[in-house]
């Protein structure tokens, strides 16, 4: 955000309906009215203390004994009962905060995982940074400095208005300044220093996050880094990220800690001598109490405190105003995250109980670059396909079109529903959880006891991986303790108990020897599995009837199909 201005209030309010305005408005506004009224119970108690603290002056300079002591002891329980009020109110305000937080969480994760948005994200936005660091810090800040701005902005109103009657009451003259005073507070605070610090706030976040994000690759890519021996380059990369950290927080740092406070200090210190200025001579002339002077002091430091508190916080609300730039722009982006090119080709999914494709012609999903073009083949029920080819001839990119994670380009694909097909990467993804759960994914309520899984291990020759790790229920990081091998045998055995009417494998036994692969493919066939197969072995052509060999050194509409008989394996 390049401005300070009403543009932010638009967005705040863009994110901020989703919730007041959602199915859970009603218990919400009813915290909310909760927390307006502990507000207003802990408004009246400061005007009342703040007055005792005048009546406790006054009894001083009078020395009355029985009139101060009066005034301790009511002073006391006030404070007794303003200790209660406040601890209520921030209760109530953290309450709502998290209640908040838990909604508008759960509202981005359903948005991020709707239309695979998540995969758009990632492989065709630049722009968007760190989805991560947005749903879990940015949400977080987002509820909980609205609910201290809106406290703030309640209590504010309440002050003012308690206050500033006391001020009328005493001189007139104090309204005026105190209007006067808060005009220019806020002038120079958002005219002067908002643009820069919203700024550098605003690049503070995002070079924090790719720091982290940094440091994660290395932690997920280790081996590789070990392997290649790349350390020196690694640390000095990171190391740089942390530059571009400590080099923009020197900035931001200079003009908060410095440019805004020393404008800052010296106004926070104006209420309190305005008010003697201006009842000095009255004071002196006898015509009003010592203590109406600190009262005076007291009320208007509470109002020009409560008027100006954008100036007192400004750099905390120059975070606030970076974080709801961040996630108005992804939850804007969330809202369509697959965009279409004008005048560009769509590849029609039509869903039937076969598998094929009909003048397929695919491009990349940016349409700078054609893959191949027009063809066509089908596969009938219990056969097998085979993608061959070169690197780079979009053998893979064949079964993205066929997910429907790419649709760049013409033709039709006729497949059954996603719930039918189960897709296996040549790397295969091992979540966060027990040995169990990992087996069983992506459909969680399969319903097999343990001796159904050890067989299952057995036939995908992992007999001993339950007892190896301490049974099916220990959770481990599977990506990091088991070879690529038996990650891929393990993705087999999720075959076996999905029992899907049709699989699709690209390059899934790449890490496996001749027969663990030959065994692995006797099971499919056994279970009258449909599958496709992205493979560069000779060894995998006996297992498929149809082969379908793609080159990059031919024309872009050439392609070669081999259909044979079956071949008994």
């Amino acid at each position: 955000m390049h401005r300070f201005n009403f543009k932010v209030v638009k967005r705040f309010w863009a994110i901020a309906k989703l919730y007041w305005l959602g199915n859970e408005k009603e218990g919400a506004l009813g915290l909310l009215v909760l927390l307006g009224v502990l507000l207003l119970a802990s408004t009246l108690v400061k005007v009342f203390l703040n007055a005792q603290q005048g009546e406790w002056i006054s009894a001083l300079s009078a020395h009355d004994s029985d009139r101060f002591w009066r005034t301790v002891l009511v002073a006391l329980g006030g404070i007794i009962i303003f200790s209660f009020v406040n601890s209520g109110y921030g209760y109530m305000q953290q309450t709502i905060a998290i209640y908040w937080r838990r909604w508008l969480t759960h509202h981005f994760l359903n948005q991020y995982f709707s239309n695979r948005a998540f995969y758009e994200l990632s492989t065709s936005n630049q722009e968007i940074d760190n989805p991560d660091q947005r749903i879990a810090e940015d949400i977080a800040s987002f509820c909980q400095q609205s609910i201290l701005s809106l406290v703030s902005i309640i209590e504010s109103i309440f002050i003012v208005i308690a206050f500033s009657s006391i001020l009328w009451s005493i001189s007139k003259n104090l309204v005026i300044a105190l209007v006067i005073y808060s005009t220019l507070a806020y002038l120079l605070t958002i005219g002067f220093y908002g643009r820069q610090l919203t700024k550098l706030n605003s690049e503070q976040l995002k070079k924090e996050a790719n720091f982290r994000f940094s440091l994660i690759r290395i932690r997920e890519n280790a081996e590789s880094i070990a392997f290649y021996n790349g350390i020196s380059h690694e640390n000095n990369k990171v190391k740089l990220r942390f530059q571009e950290v400590f080099n923009n927080f020197k900035r931001l740092i200079l003009w908060s800690e410095v440019y805004l406070n020393i404008f800052k200090f010296q106004f926070s210190y104006l209420p309190w001598i305005i008010p003697g200025i201006i009842l000095a001579q009255q004071t002196l002339a006898g015509e009003i109490e010592v203590g109406k002077v600190m009262e005076a002091a007291g009320a208007f430091g509470n109002v020009a405190f409560s008027v100006n508190v954008i100036m007192y916080q400004f750099d905390k609300y120059t975070k606030f105003c970076a974080s709801i730039n961040r996630l108005y722009i992804f939850h804007e982006y969330l809202k369509q995250p697959i965009k279409k090119v004008a005048n560009a080709g769509i590849i029609d999914i039509v869903k039937q109980r076969r598998l094929a494709v009909k003048n397929l012609t695919l491009q990349t999903p940016n349409y700078q670059k054609t893959l191949f073009t027009n063809l066509s083949v089908e596969l009938q029920l219990g056969q097998g396909l085979l993608i061959m080819g070169e690197s780079g001839c979009g053998k893979s990119s064949l079964l993205r079109a066929l997910a429907g994670l790419w649709n760049s380009g013409t033709g039709v694909i006729f497949r059954p529903k996603l719930e039918e097909m189960l897709f296996l990467p040549q790397r295969p993804y091992m979540i966060l959880g027990t040995l169990r759960e990992q087996l069983i994914y992506p459909n969680a309520k399969v319903n097999l006891n343990d001796e159904e899984i050890h067989q299952i291990l057995h036939k995908v020759n992992l007999s001993d991986l339950a007892e190896r790790f301490g049974g099916l229920g220990v959770e481990k990081d599977w990506s990091d303790v088991l070879s690529l091998g038996e990650q891929q045998r393990l993705a087999f055995a999720r075959i076996l108990i999905a029992k899907p009417k049709y699989a699709i494998l690209d390059e899934s036994t790449s890490a496996l020897d001749v027969n663990n692969e030959e065994n692995l493919y006797r099971l499919l066939l056994e279970i009258g599995t449909t599958f496709i197969s992205v493979g560069h072995r000779p060894t995998l052509k006996k297992y498929h009837q149809i082969v379908v060999a793609l080159s990059s050194d031919v024309p872009k509409s050439e392609f070669m199909v081999d259909i044979k008989t079956t071949k008994e394996v």
